[in-house]
């Protein structure tokens, strides 16, 4: 329990273990966001997708705990640099050192850390019980607004969860893809055809009667010169058969003449 009067040498004692104590709780929260990461790793290796988002939520909130401490940590330091303003003989912090005061004694609830907890009762002591009410509940903004983010109780976004996976699944060189960007990577290719067939439908009218004039097969020169061929072959067959005729007529001709001989 704290003392009943405010001690200047016990009250700064109590600021450099509270820094220590969180700096170890931090430590501790580190190394099993660690262990938590590389069990999502394991999950999204195996495909459970659904387990491995409910799982990443705990760590999403144990990171935001974490930044908590850190600031709680900063401003104990903060305190601990300005000890002079802090150990003065008044019923309001000076404004440099309001913040950090309100700060803790507002978020120090919300830690597991006892040594914060003590030196939240001995600030609250030493201010008084109006300040100390106004304090808890943030009367005129007097608690910091990073603290104040921190502490707000939330389900993270979609996109948070997916930038989380993304990360853990990239860190431990896990094949793995958010269904978010699958869907987006299927409209951007469907967009794509989309608009190739736009491109088709939009052409002129008069583009599609002269395909439809075209012929379906284009003939080879080889295939174009056989008509020529062709003809060709059948006006030397007349003109032979014109010389046949005409030597059956010199004949005939002849063997007439013979005839009127005799």
């Amino acid at each position: 329990m704290p003392p009943s009067t405010w001690n200047t040498a016990k009250a700064k004692v109590q600021l450099r273990l509270s820094v220590q104590r969180l700096r170890i709780a931090q430590q501790k929260k580190e190394a099993h966001a660690k262990g938590s990461r590389r069990d999502i790793a394991l999950l999204l290796e195996k495909g459970k997708t659904e387990s491995a988002r409910v799982k990443v939520e705990a760590v999403i909130n144990e990171d935001v705990n974490l930044e908590l401490y850190e600031l709680l940590e900063l401003y104990c330091e903060l305190l601990i640099a300005r000890f002079g303003l802090l150990d003065q003989n008044t019923r309001d912090p000076d404004p440099g050192i309001s913040e950090g005061v309100c700060s803790i004694i507002h978020a120090a609830p919300r830690t597991e850390v006892k040594e914060l907890l003590i030196l939240r009762d001995m600030l609250m002591h030493k201010y008084g019980r109006d300040f100390s009410v106004a304090a808890m509940e943030n009367r005129s903004g007097c608690v910091s607004e990073r603290i104040m983010r921190k502490l707000v109780i939330e389900t993270p976004s979609e996109e948070l969860v997916d930038g989380y996976l993304g990360e853990i699944a990239k860190a431990y060189s896990v094949k793995w893809a958010s269904a978010s960007s699958i869907t987006a990577a299927a409209q951007g290719s469907n967009v794509d055809g989309a608009t190739g067939s736009d491109t088709l439908e939009s052409l002129p009218l008069y583009s599609q009667e002269i395909s439809n004039k075209l012929p379906d097969i284009l003939l080879t020169e080889d295939e174009t010169e056989k008509p020529k061929v062709s003809a060709g072959g059948k006006s030397n067959q007349t003109e032979f058969s014109k010389e046949e005729a005409e030597d059956e007529f010199a004949v005939l001709a002849r063997r007439f003449e013979e005839l009127k001989k005799r």
